[in-house]
């Protein structure tokens, strides 16, 4: 071969796939190896059984290949074979194979002809064959048969792309020669993965069952579709030779014959057969795998590298310890304080970067959902007013109140109080929800021990649950104090006297309509009413005041629209015939819309500025305000000083709760997580049930040890295989531009016919 010191390659990958398979993971490396692909019937079985000299296919109509076969050569002094699955047990009955491969095929597949990505791997000993790997795919079908799905054709070819698109898998495009060669499936799947063909190597079969007077000489000298590795043909049993159990030895006799005796095939007769695709193909995987072997091994060390430290604690366990189980509950427990601790606090390892979590969304619990849950308590301000109404008319009763009522102003402030204690206990719940979910997310590591977690888990939710009641305790007691005592002498409330000479009534832009035309006509300012006076500035930033109005003595006036205005207007006077404004009599002022002119009105008339005539119109704003200009000032004054009541209690609230939360929720959860949850755990039952591991970290254990021990062999391995050794280059990239050149029709080349006087062959 060229390569001898390279032979122990394909064994060594032989091993790994073994090693890999039995564990039931790849390592993520790609082993080098030879998938056979074809259509159904293009004797790929028989290839395969040629180079092994024995029948042990399954054989029959149909997909009869329907998981992939693993079929791993290894030249040996006695001939048996053996399955993976079967690890141990001899077959020398070849018989015994081919029902061992049935078997094992309907036990994943079923028998209703369904396909399975999940191989079957056969090792094959015996002296007649050499090291190879090869992998046995489902034949490419077009029409489903039986019970098999509609998309099965998708499914196979699914199947196969997953072993032909990796780098490191060689193809063999198998195509029988009585069929049109631009129409190969095989090589057309192996065009798509391998456009520049270094990867593929061609075979055609069944030369011996093409029309009389045709040959594939074209194809075989690598003339007719080039491919850069070229083509080998090969002649198999027939039907009638399998039926007739035909001897292999005496089949490949009869092949040989008929290469040297064809006048189409004499002359390349050293280059065909199965003897020699069998001597190429070792020789083409051993320069494979030696080509990449390299990045192989950097693969290797890499998984060595990242499994070091687990297989090293993995090597001495001792499951069954009770010194062991004791240590790893206190390692366990100490963990998962320490996570918990992270996760609340905050750390620079570990850090989340999808979402919020632990401390940082229970920070956002408390200074953002909190205060917005308090904005959205606030009720419908048309509501509170008509509250304030009633209380202030049934505190004065039959009498007529001169005074706003300090009672009212408090039975108000205690009802938007009580409001409080629904977005408090929701916060609570919400921080409760993230306590626990942070909980779980560290009890992850505890996954090993399915009950120490269930009971981890089990006590400290128990515990929040506790502490979650005692805060909702305590958070409606700190209501209940508020509501205990309305402090109106509290340094940030308003006060009622403070109020009238300060409190803004109303603010907005309103057009003064009547300035003179030599000033500008009509122009608009930013006005601000308060109890006593109207004034107006140049901009809403209040920095240019321009006048202020006091209220003694106006009047409100309607205003007819101006039919050049789309403006609606009123106007304001002054009962004692004095000028309101300069050389005005009147102010007349202007808004978009009717709404806005009696929303104006409306807080005029809270000012004491009443309208001119004592009636309304039913149109007018009777539902927007009372008719009682003395009630209204008092439920505008109760409204405002409510208001700034609550800004003080909210204001409290929102300082208080994190800090309650935090000392009788978090820092207490915390704190019996490091001193009580051991003793607790002991408690609870039995600790080595506790330290029972699930199986799938048994199973973990298991795979850990033995893919470390594969790869450190393969590598060890590796290292003794001199990597100079002869190796066959790759033959050059072929010239195939004249394949497209006009449209080329390439059926025609492939029914050739004899020239007159001559033997040999030429085209249509």
């Amino acid at each position: 071969m060229g390569n001898r010191g390279m032979e122990d390659l394909i064994p060594l990958v032989n091993r790994l796939q073994d090693a890999f398979s039995s564990i039931g993971q790849s390592c993520n490396l790609d082993l080098p190896q030879i998938a056979v692909v074809g259509g159904q019937s293009a004797g790929k079985s028989s290839v395969l059984e040629n180079f092994v000299g024995r029948d042990f296919l399954p054989r029959g109509s149909g997909i009869v290949t329907r998981r992939p076969l693993v079929l791993q050569l290894i030249n040996a002094n006695a001939e048996w074979a053996e399955f993976l699955h079967c690890k141990g047990k001899k077959f020398t009955d070849f018989e015994e194979v081919r029902q061992e491969i049935e078997a094992e095929t309907d036990r994943v597949t079923g028998a209703n002809k369904g396909i399975s990505p999940v191989p079957i791997n056969l090792r094959v000993y015996s002296p007649n064959v050499l090291n190879l790997t090869l992998i046995d795919l489902p034949g490419i079908t077009k029409v489903p048969v039986g019970d098999q799905p509609a998309d099965i054709e998708h499914q196979i070819r699914d199947m196969i792309m997953q072993f032909i698109c990796r780098e490191s898998c060689l193809i063999l495009a198998v195509t029988p020669a009585n069929t049109d060669l631009a129409n190969s499936d095989a090589l057309k799947l192996a065009k798509d993965v391998d456009p520049q063909g270094q990867r593929t190597i061609g075979v055609i079969t069944k030369l011996d069952l093409m029309d009389e007077g045709t040959d594939a000489r074209d194809v075989l000298e690598n003339k007719l579709l080039p491919l850069r590795r070229g083509y080998i043909g090969v002649v198999n049993r027939s039907q009638k030779d399998i039926d007739g159990k035909k001897d292999i030895k005496a089949a490949l006799a009869a092949e040989r014959k008929f290469f040297l005796t064809h006048p189409a095939y004499r002359h390349i007769a050293d280059s065909m057969g199965t003897p020699h695709l069998q001597k190429v193909l070792n020789q083409q995987l051993t320069n494979h795998i030696r080509d990449t072997l390299p990045a192989f091994r950097s693969k290797l060390q890499s998984q060595l590298l990242s499994l070091d430290r687990e297989a090293e604690e993995y090597r001495h366990y001792r499951p069954d310890d009770p010194s062991r189980k004791t240590k790893a509950l206190l390692q366990m427990v100490q963990q998962f304080s320490v996570d918990f601790e992270k996760r609340i606090e905050g750390s620079g390892d570990q850090v989340d970067t999808v979402e919020l979590s632990g401390g940082a969304k229970i920070n956002r619990i408390f200074h953002e959902r909190f205060p917005f849950e308090l904005v959205k308590m606030e009720c419908d301000e048309k509501e509170m007013r008509r509250e304030i109404s009633y209380a202030i008319k049934n505190i004065h009763g039959i009498r007529t109140g001169l005074f706003t009522p300090d009672m009212a102003f408090e039975a108000i402030v205690k009802k938007q109080v009580v409001k409080i204690k629904e977005p408090c206990i929701k916060c609570i719940d919400l921080v409760v929800q993230e306590l626990i979910n942070t909980v779980r997310q560290c009890s992850n590591k505890l996954d090993s021990f399915p009950h120490l977690r269930e009971e981890t888990e089990r006590i400290v939710t128990s515990h929040i649950r506790d502490r979650e009641s005692q805060a909702k305790e305590q958070v409606l007691l700190l209501i209940d104090v508020q509501l205990a005592y309305i402090n109106t002498n509290h340094e940030d409330f308003i006060g009622f006297a403070k109020y009238v000479q300060i409190f803004v009534i109303r603010k907005g832009w309103l057009t003064i309509n009547n300035i003179s035309i030599m000033k500008g006509g009509a122009k608009e300012y930013w006005f601000v009413l308060t109890a006593e006076s109207l004034s107006w500035f140049k901009d809403d930033e209040e920095k240019e005041k321009k006048y202020m109005l006091p209220l003694d003595n106006l009047k409100v006036r309607d205003v007819e629209k101006s039919f050049m205005s789309s403006k609606h207007m009123f106007a304001i006077f002054n009962t004692e015939q004095r000028n309101v404004f300069k050389d005005n009599r009147f102010l007349e002022l202007a808004c978009d819309t009717l709404e806005e002119v009696e929303s104006w009105r409306a807080s005029l008339l809270r000012a004491g500025v009443y309208p001119e005539r004592a009636a309304v119109s039913s149109s007018g704003p009777a539902e927007n305000f009372s008719m009682d200009p003395q009630l209204e000032r008092k439920v505008e004054t109760i409204r405002n000083l409510v208001d700034s009541y609550m800004a003080i209690v909210n204001k409290c609230i929102r300082d208080l709760m994190p800090k309650t939360i935090m000392h009788l929720m978090i820092n207490n959860v915390k704190d019996f997580i490091n001193a009580e949850l051991l003793a607790q755990l002991y408690s609870a039952g039995d600790q080595n049930a506790l330290m029972d591991e699930s199986q799938e970290q048994v199973q973990r254990r298991e795979e850990v040890l033995r893919t470390h021990h594969a790869l450190k062999e393969a590598l060890a391995i590796i290292g003794d295989i001199s990597t100079t050794t002869i190796s066959t280059p790759l033959p050059p990239p072929v010239d195939n531009s004249w394949l497209h050149a006009g449209s080329l029709d390439l059926k025609k080349y492939t029914i050739p016919t004899k020239m007159p006087n001559s033997g040999r062959l030429t085209t249509d």
